[in-house]
């Protein structure tokens, strides 16, 4: 019988799209978890203990028993053996499938049972002497409630059977690379044959997987480098700094720039210049100097005519900034405002004006920066510190604000190489890989919980000699609540412990005007030891700081705790970063402390952090809109990337078609793997 036509981009039932499939497309690459082998027919007498097994027999009983509960009890039996057949969930229709007489086949797990082996709710049918066996191994995909095995594997052999698998790929690529055909590799990873060797299925070693991941690789690749033409193709004001403002902050500054931080800004002042839109990421670790970078490029912009704003994910950094940005722009006659959500109706009116009429030529804020009452007069260039911490959706609507402005990201979590490449390959990526002189190194301690007042003599010894300690208590359970009673009770413990020492408390529920008046009398000596949620993790420069206890530390990651400890070792004084923990450390929690100890490099601790995070948590994938790769992985397929990256730029030129083909297979829509 003629099955009928399937239209491809037909929309599938709503109850699919929690497997990530909406249209019926999207099943040619739906691909199962594991196989089960039903091929073969195991005698009863070899059904070995624990060991998923087919077994076919003849039912000699079928009853329903009620004690010790409700359940359905057959046996079947082969020339060699009985099996009893139990399930505690059935329909009362199913007693028929169990009729004495009946040949049934049945796949499951067997186990010892007080009659002998048996199976729990295995898989089975009825058969005849006709009834042949598969001659492929039996996928099993991902499913969930409403959408079965069964069903799934219908509607995909619907789809195999009907899909366009022509190659998207020239044979010439395919032969240079040695890749699969990927109808082939489709089908196989779909229907595997039973002498296919399941572990290379399985750890996705097979030439099958080889092809699917340089494809899905391949995609990624094409549509940054798209992304990236895209954007090129937009017109942008150049910015010429008629006013010389740039060269007038270089000479003002109280310190000269490295030479990394020399070439990243010519690397930026040439992207300035140009007449499309600057889209750069500037990596740098702890203390860098990524700021005095981007306030460089600002003078540039300012110079040009243009307005920037400079956004940062928290009050206290987003503070930071404006007081240095102040301090940097106000001899030069440059007005910078500050906008956040906690300041008053009357404050935040005044701000908005200065913006809309161009007479706040600077700004510096949090995410209020982009709400829609915010209005500049000619927005140039967005600065967004920290950028993982903010969504593809903020970052699009600050860049909104203006026509087409320029556009600097920075992070001081440094990205791996290997994610660099795959999830930046459509930004101009620069790294301050140099840290300026006078940054005194930072010894790291591991101390147990059970050292506390041993630790706490240390604090009372340091204030008393006049430095400043940092403590830091972690985020709890992912508890904002529990994270500020923590804090709390920390700083009533300490205060009463260390009465001689004046202890100060910041977390993040507090008020901007309480918050800053506290980190006010820290930086200024007045209070001898900060009690702080990890609202202190970014930003926070106060050089008389020289110790720090962080509080929990195996249960903080290790970006963040490189980035705590970067708050000390800004002065001339010997500094430490005192990593308390609690005992029993699990496995994950001993390695990264081990890093943690033993390193200092940014870069390297980031490679570390990648190899035990995985990229997903790594680059916080829902906060930072980077998609993830479903099949390949940018560690262990490192090589795959190297040559779908070299690949893609050959694509674009010569098969233009190939890789609209390519693309319209891999992404459902064309942003998937596109950022703002």
């Amino acid at each position: 019988m003629a099955v009928a036509p399937i239209n491809m981009q037909t929309a599938l039932p709503v109850a699919w799209a929690k497997l990530g499939l909406l249209k019926y497309a999207d099943l040619l690459l739906h691909l199962p978890l594991r196989y089960e082998d039903e091929t073969r027919i195991t005698p009863i007498a070899h059904v070995l203990h624990g060991q998923l097994t087919q077994v076919q027999g003849v039912v000699t009983q079928c009853e329903v028993q009620y004690k010790p509960r409700k359940q359905l009890v057959a046996r079947i039996q082969d020339a060699d053996g009985e099996l009893t057949l139990r399930f505690l969930h059935f329909y009362g229709s199913q007693t028929k499938q169990f009729a004495i007489g009946n040949i049934v086949r049945a796949v499951g797990e067997a186990r010892g049972g007080f009659f002998g082996m048996e199976m729990v709710h295995p898989r089975c049918r009825v058969v005849t002497a006709e009834t042949a066996l598969p001659e492929r191994l039996t996928p099993i995909y991902p499913a969930a409630a409403g959408v079965s095995q069964t069903l799934l594997r219908k509607q995909i052999a619907l789809v195999l059977a009907q899909a366009d698998l022509s190659d998207t790929l020239p044979d010439a690529v395919r032969a240079q690379f040695g890749l699969m055909d990927f109808a082939q590799a489709v089908h196989t990873l779909h229907h595997p044959a039973p002498d296919v060797a399941l572990s290379a299925l399985m750890d996705k070693t097979h030439p099958a997987w080889q092809r699917i991941k340089f494809d899905e690789l391949l995609a990624q690749q094409l549509s940054l480098r798209l992304a990236r033409q895209t954007r090129r193709a937009l017109g942008a004001s150049a910015m010429v700094d008629k006013l010389d403002l740039s060269r007038r902050l270089l000479a003002n500054l109280p310190f000269a720039l490295t030479t990394a931080q020399q070439r990243v800004c010519a690397e930026i002042q040439a992207d300035l210049v140009q007449a499309y839109p600057m889209q750069r990421l500037l990596q740098g670790d702890v203390g860098s100097g990524k700021t005095v970078v981007a306030a460089l490029a600002a003078a540039q912009v300012i110079g040009a005519g243009y307005q920037v704003a400079f956004m940062a994910p928290t009050e206290i950094l987003a503070e930071q900034h404006y007081y240095k940005l102040q301090t940097w722009f106000a001899p030069l006659g440059v007005e910078v405002a500050w906008l956040t959500g906690s300041l008053s109706k009357k404050s935040k009116l005044l701000v908005l004006d200065k913006l809309a009429t161009g007479e706040a030529m600077l700004v510096a804020g949090t995410h209020a920066l982009f709400q829609e009452a915010v209005q500049f007069a000619r927005l140039g260039l967005s600065v967004i510190d920290e950028q993982h911490r903010f969504g593809v959706a903020q970052r699009l609507a600050l860049r909104q604000k203006g026509e087409q402005p320029h556009q600097l990201m920075m992070s001081a979590t440094p990205i791996p190489r290997t994610l660099s490449m795959s999830y930046y390959a459509d930004l101009d990526v620069s790294v301050i890989d140099e840290l300026p002189p006078g940054r005194t190194p930072i010894v790291t301690k591991l101390v147990s919980d059970a050292r506390r007042d041993e630790l706490v003599g240390w604090v009372r010894d340091k204030c008393q000699q006049g430095g400043q300690v940092y403590w830091v208590c972690p985020l709890i359970e992912e508890s904002d609540k529990l994270q500020l009673q923590t804090a709390i009770d920390t700083h009533l413990a300490l205060s009463a412990a260390l009465p001689a020492v004046r202890v100060g408390l910041v977390h993040g529920r507090m008020c901007a005007a309480d918050k800053a008046a506290v980190m006010a009398d820290f930086a200024s000596g007045a209070l001898g030891l900060l009690v702080a949620t990890t609202v202190i993790e970014v930003g926070v420069d106060v050089p008389n700081a020289s110790l720090m206890v962080i509080e929990h530390a195996e249960r903080m990651g290790l970006s963040q705790l490189h980035q705590l400890r970067g708050r000390v070792g800004r002065g001339a004084a010997k500094s430490a970063c005192v990593l308390l923990y609690q005992q029993p450390l699990s496995a994950l929690a001993r390695a990264r402390l081990k890093i943690i100890f033993e390193s200092a490099d940014g870069f390297y601790i980031a490679r570390e952090d990648l190899a035990l995070r995985g990229p997903g948590e790594y680059l916080g994938a829902r906060q930072s809109g980077a998609a993830m790769l479903r099949f390949a992985d940018v560690l262990a397929d490192a090589d795959l990337l190297v040559q779908a990256q070299a690949l893609a730029a050959r694509l674009l030129i010569d098969y233009p078609d190939m890789v609209a083909h390519h693309l319209a297979r891999w992404l459902a829509n064309a942003q998937d793997f596109v950022k703002a």
